[in-house]
Order: structure tokens, then sequence, then C-alpha cells
């Protein structure tokens, strides 16, 4: 296996975290921001949720702050979107991809996994690569009725610490979601010791991502 550290000498310094809606970054990528934000205390990070209500909104933002405790600096954006309806939006949506392409120069752009059969998240990825053509994107992957998770093939590492505290995260901020059958602890964790073992992660457990172009 090739790996690429989080911390020390040339790490990420900047990032951008595109979210459909107000859970999407911490399931997919709460961990590794977590390990990032732990290993690189000299991180910037940009978070844009592009759809919630105002129960939504402050779930979001409470989650946000959890999540981004240990960044450098952070800007959380919760945009009114209408959920479900993305792609009859896309003007809007690629307008602000562009005002964001002006004002954030990111070492690593997290993003929905282009594959997903959510038509909300589709569009977030695809116009992620509209905007964001010479940047490392990396797509992460949401469990759900669907069964889209397709086969990751970049994969992070997570300490049973981190991941414990990505859990606990998510279901102490995100009360609207409690009672849908697929938002558990077992669910995310299972995603987690799943990709682990695919990851041969010494703790057993990973977050995985669709890296569709690297250089090494």
């Amino acid at each position: 296996m090739i790996g690429l550290r989080l911390g020390g000498r040339g790490a990420v310094r900047e990032v951008l975290c595109l979210g459909a809606h107000s859970d999407d970054i911490e399931i997919g990528c709460g961990g590794t921001i977590l390990e990032l934000l732990a290993a690189n205390r000299g991180v910037r990070v940009t978070w844009v949720v592009f759809s919630g209500d105002a129960r939504r909104e402050a779930e979001a933002r409470r989650a946000a702050r959890r999540f981004l405790k240990d960044a450098r600096s952070s800007e959380v954006f919760v945009l009114k979107h209408r959920d479900g309806f993305f792609p009859s939006q896309t003007t809007d949506i690629k307008e602000f991809f562009e005002e964001l392409k002006r004002e954030v120069r990111p070492d690593l752009v997290l993003t929905h996994y282009r594959e997903d059969r959510h038509q909300d998240h589709r569009l977030v990825s695809d116009l992620t690569y509209n905007s964001f053509r010479d940047h490392l994107v990396l797509e992460y992957e949401i469990p759900k009725f669907d069964g889209d998770l397709g086969q990751p093939n970049t994969f992070v590492a997570l300490d049973e610490a981190t991941c414990k505290a990505k859990i606990d995260h998510l279901m102490a901020a995100f009360g609207t979601q409690r009672d849908k059958r697929w938002f558990s602890e077992d669910t995310f964790r299972a995603m987690l010791r799943l990709r682990g073992i695919e990851a041969a992660s010494p703790s057993g457990f990973a977050e995985a991502f669709h890296g569709r172009k690297i250089v090494l």
C-alpha cells in the first residue's frame, strides 16, 4: 500500500468540505476530518452545506463546531436550496461554486461519491469537478437504501477513539435524524469496520473514498 501523511511537512493546510445535506459531511468523512485536524493544527476548513431549514441548519452548525474545534480557522455555510430538487436549481448552485472557487484554494476537497444515486449528492459531486479541476478531490460515501456504495480505492485508517468521537458527535448533533432506521450507531460503526478490513487498518477501522485522479 502507498500511504500519504495527513500531518507533518508538506501536509494539507486548507480543506474544502461539501455536503448536500446537513449530516452528509459528518457521515461521509467526519473521522477523517477529526484525524486530519488532530495530526495538523494548522488547517483552515471551509464547510459548505447546500440545504437546510432552520432546524437542520442549527444541527449543521452544532455538528460543525464539534468536528472543527481543532481547526486553525473555519468558515461554515448553510445554504437554502430545496432538499431533493437540486437538479432544478443547478444554475444557482453552480454560481455559488464559482464564487467559492474565487475565494478558497484548498489542498483537499471532500465531496460526494460521483455515482451516488441521490440526485442532490450527485449534482454536488459533478459541480465539484467542474469548479475544482486542478485539486485533489476525494469522494466520500453515504450508506442508504439505494445500495450504491461502490468499490472505494482510497482509505484513511482511524483509531477506535476517533471512530467513537465521530459516532458520538453524529448522535448528539442530529436529533431530527435519530428516528430514521438507518441513522444509528451500529450503521456508522459497521461502515468503519468494513472499510477497516479492506484497508488492513491496524485498528480495524477506516473511512473510504473514491479518488479519481491522484498524482504521487
